[in-house]
């Protein structure tokens, strides 16, 4: 198992010593080994390994004070540690077995989670996004609605055309446009829905006034 060393252990001096290199004069700050180090040390039942060159490096420098250890200040208490269950498999390597069960790349349980997790998101953006009205689309149509002289009532023939009626369509503004020699011709705006109105239909229609209506022109159409 590999031991976490608890920060008490080789605790900071006060003192320091300056750096003749640097003008800067930057003091770095030294350890100090106590008892809590032997304490620590002489619980190890060797020497540490590789796989943990942290504490392997604090071993080899409490190991080089030989007998001087005893003459570390502080108790002779070992401070609190934590054991890595996980870092077991490491020691297991080490020591030559087998390093199949090592698992690196996470279990199947989880990857199952995390499927489930993406699946759930999935499924609220989905119904989420089909609660959202659908767009209506919609044009703006102006029409040249021409009469067969200058005797034709224009205002009546404004009232036949406003006469058509349908889901999806609503008339708009209207004027009258000269054209010459005394005849005028009805401009007239409309709204339409695109799935619910056809505008060869709306065309057909007010040339079924054929009374009034000599013919019908598109002016303007644009896309709402």
């Amino acid at each position: 198992m590999v031991m976490h060393m608890s920060p008490f252990i080789l605790t900071k001096s006060s003192t320091g010593c300056a750096q003749d290199e640097d003008d800067s004069q930057v003091k770095s700050k030294r350890f100090q080994a106590t008892q809590a180090d032997v304490s620590v040390f002489e619980s190890l039942a060797k020497s540490p390994t590789a796989a943990t060159p942290h504490l392997l490096r604090w071993y080899n420098h409490i190991n080089s004070f030989g007998d001087e250890r005893k003459k570390f200040p502080g108790e002779k208490k070992t401070p609190l540690m934590a054991f890595d269950d996980e870092a077991a498999a490491n020691d297991k390597v080490d020591d030559g077995g087998d390093d199949d069960d090592v698992d690196l790349f996470g279990s199947d349980e989880d990857d199952a989670e995390a499927a489930q997790i993406r699946e759930e998101r999935l499924k609220a953006y989905a119904e989420k996004k089909s609660k959202k009205p659908a767009m209506i689309a919609k044009s703006s149509i102006v029409l040249d609605v021409k009469p067969w002289d200058d005797e034709t009532d224009m205002k009546e023939m404004e009232a036949k055309v406003r006469t058509i009626t349908m889901d999806g369509l609503v008339w708009g503004a209207s004027k009258l446009v000269p054209v010459g020699f005394g005849i005028n011709k009805l401009q007239i705006m409309s709204v339409v829905e695109d799935e619910k109105v056809s505008v060869d239909f709306l065309i057909e229609e007010i040339q079924k006034f054929e009374h009034f209506v000599q013919s019908v022109d598109i002016v303007a159409f644009n896309k709402i």
